[in-house]
This record gives structure tokens, C-alpha cells and sequence, in this order.
């Protein structure tokens, strides 16, 4: 691969204008032929977070401050000439970083390329609040992201088309966690499964498919508006919960989050999972599926998803580092990370903290 690299630089190098854009072109539709379904939903699902993120970027000096140092600067260095909080400030650079506007030489180190050298001429801090982001003064309202799209009833529509639709034809959990093995020893009427803020059921579903021998109680819970929808299947129970409150099932042997834990800043997480913590028997285990960041190279696929989370409800994609420094706050800590896609999609299997 770096060698067709190379041969590509070396064929553009003092080339005309015309050869140059056609040399452009070719590697455009070189890479268009190349994508997946998966690719092009989302690219054009996120095109517009780079222009946003470029005018953050020049908002704050950002690309001056790095195209005038001789060296590589750390988040730190740039949070002292920008004035901008330590993780926001990370989290706009490794978003820049994977769409190539600025270039990562290191975890949480950042220096000028060539594309940020065409675009070099307030003070942020980090969002927080779930109803104070960029969609309260988008549509006009008070609500958290949540509340606002169920009433608004094509929107709520098209999100659950959305996340249905994200990780069609892609691995699944239960094709790498060690499900099988992790059942043994339970007791005929220990409660299986529950499936916290689990929608309508996939999930539930998917398990009782894998485990057809078990009839140990796997139960749905989710917000009555939305359990009231779930798919109906044999030895799936359902049942009306708000996860912010404690959990009423207790001593299962799996609590189960997909994609829960992004939804929310660093307090209501730890509130979430002690809320968990309080109902675990001797043998529970907590899986929570959700990305899991690598400190550095995150690919912008991830990165667009953490702006977006961050703008719509103040939460985070969060990186490795970041999961553990949570567990900590929360009282857990992590047994193991079984990393099941490419696009960072994982299984944390946690324990209280001894």
C-alpha cells in the first residue's frame, strides 16, 4: 500500500492543473467503488459536522496556533493558548485528526498538515448539560434531545429507522462474547437476562435465538411508551422501567445497555450504573455495548458520532481511558473488553470494584 502511495505523489508532482484535478477525481471514484452500504450512510449521514468543526476550529485560532509552533502541541499546550476545556478541545482535534484537517502525531498530540494550511485565519467549554447543546437553540426548545424527538413524530420515526438500520449486516455481540460459558452454573430460577433501555427487543430476541436451550426469564425493559411497541417473542418478558431509578430485578445474571451509556454526560452514567450496582447477586456481570476509543487514530466514522452525541445530548463516545475512569466513579470495574466490529463496538463485562 505505501508503495501506490508513493507512485500516486510521485505522478502528481509538477503536474498542470487539468492532469492534477483528474488524478483527483480517480482517487475519488476509486474510493467511492470501495465503500461499503455502511461507508456511504455515513458519509453523507455526517457530511455536515467537518464544515462545523473547521469553523470551530478557526473560531478558536486553533489552526494558526499549529501551523505557527515548530512542533508538535499536546491538548494541554493547545487548552492554554485557546482557553477551551481540556475534552472538548480533544474531542474537536481527534474529530479533525480523522477527517484530516489537522494531523495526530501521538495520543492527545496535534500538529499542522497541508489541508490545515489552507484554512488558517469565544471561548469554549464543554457541553455538559443535556438542555443547554446546539439542538435546544436549533429547534427552538427546552427539552433534551430525547424528549424533543418524541414529539416530534417523524423524527422519532426516521431515529428508529436510524439505529435499526446502523449495524445491519455487521458483527453482533453474541458473535464474540462468550455467552455459552458465562451461563453455566445458573440456577433454574435465576432471572437470565434483562435488557435495560433495551427498545423494542432485538436484543432480547437475538439472545433467546443463540440460547434456545435456556429457559431462564429474559426480560425487556424500557420506558412504557416504548415497550409497548416491542416485538413479541416466546420467553421474552417485558416490563415498564426508567433506568434512573433503581433497578427492581434482582441478582440476574446479565444487565445489559447497548448504546445507553453514550447517551449521557459523566453524572447521570454513574447515576445509571449505581442504580445497576444495587440489584447484582454474587455471580451478576453489567455488559455495556458501546464504542470503545482507542487513545489515538480513532476513525472519523467514531468521531462524527461523538460531535453528534455531544451536540444533540452532552454525552460522549468514550475512549478507553475514559470507560475506566467511569467504572472507577461508579464503583465497578472493567473484567474484560471483547472488541466485536471494526468500527469499535464492544462488550465491557464489569463487576463491583472490590
Amino acid at each position: 500500500m505505501e508503495g501506490i502511495v508513493a507512485q500516486v505523489k510521485s505522478l502528481a508532482e509538477g503536474v498542470d492543473e487539468a492532469t492534477h484535478n483528474s488524478i483527483l477525481q480517480s482517487l475519488r471514484d476509486l474510493y467511492l467503488s470501495l465503500e461499503t452500504r455502511q461507508d456511504t450512510m455515513q458519509r453523507i449521514s455526517y457530511a455536515h459536522l467537518e464544515p462545523i468543526l473547521v469553523e470551530v476550529g478557526l473560531d478558536l485560532n486553533l489552526f494558526n496556533i499549529l501551523v505557527e509552533s515548530q512542533t508538535p502541541l499536546t491538548i494541554a499546550q493547545l487548552c492554554d493558548r485557546t482557553g477551551a476545556a481540556s475534552d472538548l478541545l480533544g474531542r474537536i482535534l481527534r474529530y479533525l485528526a480523522s477527517v484530516g484537517a489537522v494531523k495526530e502525531t501521538g495520543e492527545d498530540t496535534f500538529t499542522a498538515n497541508n489541508t490545515i494550511k489552507h484554512l488558517i485565519q469565544t471561548k469554549y467549554q464543554d457541553i455538559t448539560s443535556p438542555v443547554n447543546t446546539p439542538l435546544q437553540k436549533a429547534f427552538n426548545t427546552e427539552l433534551p434531545g430525547f424528549l424533543w424527538a418524541q414529539t416530534e413524530p417523524d423524527v422519532f420515526r426516521h431515529f428508529n429507522r436510524f439505529m435499526m438500520a446502523q449495524h445491519a449486516d455487521m458483527p453482533h455481540w453474541l458473535d464474540l462474547y462468550p455467552i455459552e460459558q458465562r451461563c453455566q452454573g445458573i440456577a433454574p430460577e435465576q432471572v437470565l437476562f434483562v435488557d435495560v433501555g433495551g427498545g423494542i427487543g432485538h436484543q432480547c430476541i437475538a439472545l433467546k435465538e443463540r440460547l434456545p436451550t435456556f429457559k431462564n426469564k429474559v426480560i425487556l425493559q424500557d420506558l412504557d411508551v416504548v415497550v409497548t411497541q416491542a416485538i413479541k417473542h416466546e420467553g421474552v418478558e417485558t416490563m415498564a422501567h426508567d433506568f434512573l431509578q433503581l433497578q427492581p430485578i434482582k441478582g440476574s445474571r446479565f444487565y445489559y445497555m447497548r448504546n445507553i451509556m453514550h447517551d449521557y454526560p459523566e453524572e447521570k452514567a454513574v447515576i445509571i450504573l449505581k442504580n445497576l450496582i444495587s440489584a447484582l447477586g454474587p455471580d451478576s456481570v453489567i455488559l455495556i455495548d458501546d464504542m470503545v476509543l482507542p487513545g489515538s487514530g480513532i476513525h472519523f466514522h467514531a468521531t462524527q458520532i461523538d460531535i453528534t452525541m455531544m451536540t444533540t445530548l452532552a454525552s460522549h463516545e468514550r475512549t478507553i481511558t475514559q470507560w475506566y475512569a467511569l467504572m472507577e466513579k461508579a464503583g465497578l470495574k472493567i473484567k474484560q473488553i471483547y472488541t466485536y466490529n471494526t468500527r469499535y463496538d464492544s462488550v465491557l463485562e464489569c463487576v463491583p470494584a472490590e
